[in-house]
């Protein structure tokens, strides 16, 4: 069973990112759970997604103790980062989040976002990390993400092949970032 919290601010694509996520573990046959949080103002204000999946049956779509955290802020960071499990990951957007993390019972992966979505869709940070989350997962692979990105962006064709571009430009960053895991 995979634990997985995605925390930041409304417009930063987090609930989409964790809708991605489920809809990946969903294309790989695992049963999975997606519990959005976010206040009523949403763009700007703070956001977070507990996504859960698994062989089995899920008992609870609640993530209290998440394998993996993908912080987009310093804020989501600060509040979530004490909750993740021990041996566990955290993926920071580094573009948006200084703060060192502490706890050395965690890994941490720092991503510059913006900088790797800039060339390619600016507005395609939350489609990078979910690049970087597969190798980190190691269950889910690149065919079950891609045929989830362009679920998601059916309707909007024009977007697909700059997210899919999106999608590879994560995973070739975290291949490199976690042959140390």
């Amino acid at each position: 069973m995979k634990k997985i919290i995605i925390a930041g601010f409304g417009g930063q694509g987090v609930l989409s990112l964790g809708l991605m996520l489920s809809y990946s573990a969903m294309n790989m046959d695992y049963n999975t759970s997606w519990l959005p949080s976010y206040g009523p103002e949403m763009r700007g204000g703070t956001a977070n997604v507990g996504v859960t999946y698994s062989r089995g049956d899920i008992a609870c779509p609640i993530v209290s103790k998440p394998d993996v955290l993908v912080a987009f802020n310093k804020p989501s960071l600060d509040k979530f980062v004490n909750s993740v499990a021990s041996g566990g990951t955290v993926v920071v957007n580094s573009s948006n989040a200084d703060k060192e993390v502490e706890r050395k019972d965690i890994n941490v992966i720092r991503v510059p976002v913006s900088e790797l979505a800039s060339g390619i869709n600016p507005r395609g940070g939350n489609i990078i990390m979910l690049g970087v989350l597969l190798p980190i997962l190691k269950s889910l692979s690149l065919s079950a993400a891609e045929d989830a990105v362009k679920s998601v962006f059916k309707s909007k064709p024009n977007l697909i092949e700059p997210n899919l571009a999106c999608l590879k430009a994560g995973m070739r960053f975290a291949e490199g970032e976690t042959s140390c895991l």
